[in-house]
Order: structure tokens, then C-alpha cells, then sequence
């Protein structure tokens, strides 16, 4: 299996090189720069031919031959600029699964073994409209006994992708411990855990009655919300590799002459883009973590966003989304020293740096972008000076925040091709700004509460039980089997946890009643 994964590995080096897919720009991450000398070596198997072309075109073209797991693997990547460098990154995310679809023939005989009987409610199946790395979609006609006939979108797992992605899995993990074990640098970069992101995604992927449980969530945070829609789920007809929806009609948002021919205001469909995505992960902290053009469209009689594959979620608890909404409100509102103190709260800078030093190089990062459009905003140059201040203060990556961190730099490259005068921050205010005060105020204050309550609610449910262990062990003093002196501990450590926990419930009421208005 071992010997396998690493041929397997070798096979994608090869074909990488072969590709030119390691013509990269000159300026690697630091923590990849000793990677130089076997660049140039893996360049030497370049065919002269693709050194007329860019290297996006030869890293994408590399990746697509591979197969649709090395595509998943390219898209994971994109999300790790800190990993693979700004540029590199950027590159990646060109990859929006634009696949070769499979055989149109074994659609049938996927649905009867998928859904039984439900199957032949699904009629008037259209070749695909949309292939990718892991499944493909037609449009369909749905005719149940029960109700309307409607038209659906069917999405159907490629076969055989889960084996093909296991063990092509088991490659990149080989890759990922001979980084950690080569290149001492890299380990600071965590790759196996960029591989465990990627295996997980993908897992998650592969089984489309997930993908059809978060649009139901999505569908119960936004129902009251506008101008941003998503398709509904026809639950009959879900299996683990069959998913349908409601279809919905839509002008591709990267097509901007169609826009501008439909009257869609694309300055207004930038901002609903923009503060849907911040709703969603800020109020809600479940977000669509896929929102590349190929994704979204705009309704031509609303304006309004929609959006469709629900196959990558993004999910953070409150905690994080205070961070987050502290984080984005400091730039908003240049209060750097709040972005610094934030980081350190959550773990994401070592305590033994400087809050001050760290505050002056986020400051550095912060004060060009204001006062200036999106169009005068070099992402590629912001990001980079931010993994330059990753390196210099230690920073670690932080799992769960990173799927956010590329879904923000994608939906607002999104927004900004449609509007290239966008003002991200000023779009942001009123979403980050809202939610903001309604924490710090008493809706804000109850759900602190309720979230520390129920972790002393936690702790004093145990307590009979302490309680209880804590008679079995007086019993067996009496019996002669403890110490007087541990028996004193005993009865000490119990009325300790009692005092405790009701000094937690005093502190509350205390923090309810003197936490400062917003």
C-alpha cells in the first residue's frame, strides 16, 4: 500500500513537471525556498513546448490530466496561500471544476440502483450541464404521483471516484510526511493538515445526503433574509450518490455584457454578494464555501444572487465569529490595536510576542486600503505582506478559520469583477457593524450567558455523580482501605467544586448586570 502511494506520487511529480507546472514565478514562501533545487531539477522533463504558454495555463493543465482528486487537491491549495504563495494561490483558484463529463449512458441504471422506484419519476434527463471533479449535473423533468411536475437539477457522483480519490489520497499524505521529514521549514505550514482538510472535504463530498442536509440549513438561516436565493431539496429522490433540487434559472454572474443586457445592476449584485456572504458566516457561522463564478448566478427578474453546489460548507462557532466580525470592524473602523488583541485571544499569535509590534505591522496592512477603490487594491500584494508578518510573528494556521479566510478573498473577488469600484469596507459596515452591536448589547449578553450557564449546568449535573464516587470512597475509608488523609482531600475537593461553581453563577450576574453598552 506504502510502496504504492509513493509510485503513485512519483507518477504526479512526473506529470507535474512534464506539464510545466513547475514554471513558478520566482519568489516562493520562505518556508519553501529550499524547494529551489528540485524545482529546477523537475524542470529539466519540461516539454519544450509549454514554455510558450503561461504558467497558469500549464499548473491547471497539469492538474485537470491528473484526475479529478488532484483537481480537488489544486482547489484545496488555492485556499493556502501561506502554503504555495499569493501568486500560486491566485492561479489555483482558476480551478472550478470544468471537467470532462462520464458516459451519459450509465445515468439510468445510477438512479434505478440509487432510487428504487423514485427513479422513474425523474424524466426528460438532458445531457449534463455542468461537470466536475467528483459529480455532474443534468436537468430533468420531475413528475411525482403526488404532486406537480417541475423541473430539477440532478447531481450524480462519478463512478468509481471514491476509490479513485482514497487511494490517490494515500499519495498525498506520503507527500505531505516527506515534507515534514525533508524540508524542517514546511512543518510550521502543517501540511498533513492540509492534506486532513482536503480529505475531509472530499469525504464529505462524496456522500450528496450531506451536501442535501446543508442546503435544508441554509435554506431554515435565510428564509427571511433577501436578495440571495438558493434551490430547494426534493428529499424522495436523494441517495449517498444522487442529490435533487429545485432548478433555477439564472444569468452566470461572470457574464457581465449578459447583465448589463438583462438591466441588473451590477454595483447593487456586488453588494447583496458581499453582505450575503458576511450574513451567513457572521449571524449564522454556516456559509457556502464555494462561491467561484461558476457557482453564482443573478436572478434576471430580482437581481437577486443565487447560488448553487453546496458540496463545500464552511462552518465556525460564535467564538470565531466574534473574531472574525472584531477582526474585519477593526479595519472597518482602523481600530488596529482591537485586530492585534483579537489574534491573540484566539491563539492565532504566540503570547511571548508583542501586541503593540504586531498591532504597528497590521496597521502597516490596513491604513493603504482606505480611502481607496477595490481596483486600486493589489490583493496578491496585501496577502503577501500578510504571510510576511505570519513569519515574523510566529503565527500558526488556524484549521477552522481557513476555509473562511479563502472564501472571503474569493467572494470578494467575485464582487469586485463586478463592481471594480467597490469599497469592501463601506459594503461591510452595516452587516458587520449590526451584528456587532447586538452582541454587545442585552440579546448579546443573554446568549454569553446562556453559553456559560450551560457549562455550569454541565459541571453541576456531574456532581451527584462526584458525589456518589465520592461516598464509595468514604466506604471503603470506613472499611480501612483509605487514608484519613486522603479522605480529608476527598471531602475538601467536593466542597471545593460546589463553592466554585456557585462563585461561575455569582460572576455572571455580576458581568450581566456591568458589561459595558457598545
Amino acid at each position: 500500500m506504502i510502496l504504492s502511494a509513493y509510485f503513485r506520487l512519483f507518477r504526479a511529480g512526473y506529470v507535474l513537471a512534464r506539464e510545466g507546472a513547475l514554471s513558478i514565478p520566482g519568489e516562493l514562501p520562505p518556508a519553501l525556498a529550499p524547494l529551489r533545487v528540485g524545482i529546477w531539477l523537475g524542470r529539466l522533463v519540461e516539454r519544450p513546448s509549454v514554455r510558450r504558454t503561461g504558467h497558469v495555463e500549464r499548473l491547471n493543465k497539469a492538474l485537470n490530466r491528473l484526475g479529478p482528486t488532484y483537481v480537488k487537491f489544486g482547489q484545496t491549495l488555492a485556499t493556502r496561500p501561506d502554503v504555495v504563495g499569493p501568486q500560486i494561490a491566485n492561479d489555483l483558484s482558476g480551478l472550478q471544476d470544468k471537467m470532462e463529463p462520464f458516459d451519459p449512458a450509465l445515468v439510468p441504471a445510477i438512479l434505478t440502483a440509487a432510487l428504487g422506484d423514485k427513479a422513474g419519476e425523474l424524466t426528460e434527463l438532458s445531457p449534463p450541464v455542468a461537470a466536475a471533479s467528483i459529480a455532474q449535473v443534468h436537468k430533468a423533468r420531475l413528475k411525482p404521483a403526488d404532486g406537480l411536475p417541475k423541473t430539477v437539477a440532478v447531481k450524480i457522483l462519478r463512478p468509481g471516484v471514491e476509490a479513485r480519490f482514497m487511494a490517490d489520497i494515500e499519495s498525498f499524505y506520503a507527500a505531505a510526511r516527506l515534507a515534514e521529514g525533508w524540508v524542517k521549514s514546511t512543518r510550521r505550514l502543517r501540511p498533513t493538515e492540509v492534506v486532513e482538510t482536503l480529505d475531509r472535504s472530499a469525504r464529505l463530498e462524496l456522500d450528496l445526503r450531506l451536501e442535501a442536509a446543508a442546503i435544508s440549513e441554509m435554506v431554515e438561516n435565510i428564509k427571511d433574509d433577501t436578495g440571495f436565493v438558493i434551490p430547494t431539496v426534493s428529499w424522495d429522490h436523494v441517495a449517498q450518490n444522487v442529490l435533487t433540487t429545485s432548478w433555477v434559472e439564472g444569468i452566470p454572474i461572470r457574464e457581465h455584457a449578459a447583465l448589463d443586457a438583462a438591466g441588473i445592476d451590477r454595483k447593487a449584485l456586488a453588494a447583496k454578494l458581499l453582505q450575503g456572504f458576511l450574513r451567513h458566516a457572521i449571524r449564522d457561522g454556516f456559509f457556502h464555501a464555494d462561491m467561484h463564478p461558476g457557482n453564482l448566478f443573478a436572478d434576471p427578474k430580482t437581481g437577486d444572487v443565487i447560488a448553487v453546489d453546496f458540496g463545500i460548507m464552511g462552518r465556525i462557532n460564535r467564538k470565531e465569529r466574534r473574531f472574525l466580525a472584531d477582526i474585519l470592524y477593526g479595519f472597518i473602523t482602523r481600530n488596529y490595536r482591537l485586530v492585534a488583541e483579537r489574534h491573540f485571544d484566539i491563539g492565532y499569535v504566540p503570547k511571548d510576542q508583542s501586541v503593540d509590534d504586531f498591532a504597528l505591522a497590521i496597521r502597516s496592512i490596513g491604513e493603504p486600503l482606505h480611502g481607496r477603490t477595490a481596483s486600486d487594491i493589489s490583493m496578491a500584494k496585501v496577502l503577501g505582506q500578510l504571510f510576511a508578518i505570519t513569519d515574523l510573528f510566529s503565527m500558526q494556521t488556524r484549521p477552522e478559520l481557513v476555509l473562511l479566510q479563502k472564501s472571503m478573498v474569493l467572494v470578494e473577488g467575485v464582487a469586485r469583477a463586478l463592481d471594480p469600484d467597490l469599497d469592501i469596507w463601506t459594503v461591510a459596515e452595516p452587516v458587520v457593524g449590526d451584528w456587532l452591536r447586538k452582541e454587545a448589547g442585552p440579546l448579546g449578553r443573554i446568549e454569553d450567558l446562556k453559553e456559560h450557564f450551560k457549562v455550569i449546568a454541565e459541571a453541576a449535573g456531574r456532581l451527584p455523580v462526584i458525589a456518589a464516587q465520592a461516598e464509595l470512597a468514604l466506604a471503603d475509608y470506613h472499611a480501612g482501605k483509605l487514608t484519613p488523609r486522603r479522605d480529608g482531600l476527598l471531602r475538601w475537593a467536593l466542597l471545593g467544586l460546589i463553592g466554585v461553581t456557585g462563585l461561575a453563577m455569582l460572576a455572571l450576574l455580576y458581568r450581566l448586570v456591568t458589561m459595558p453598552s457598545w
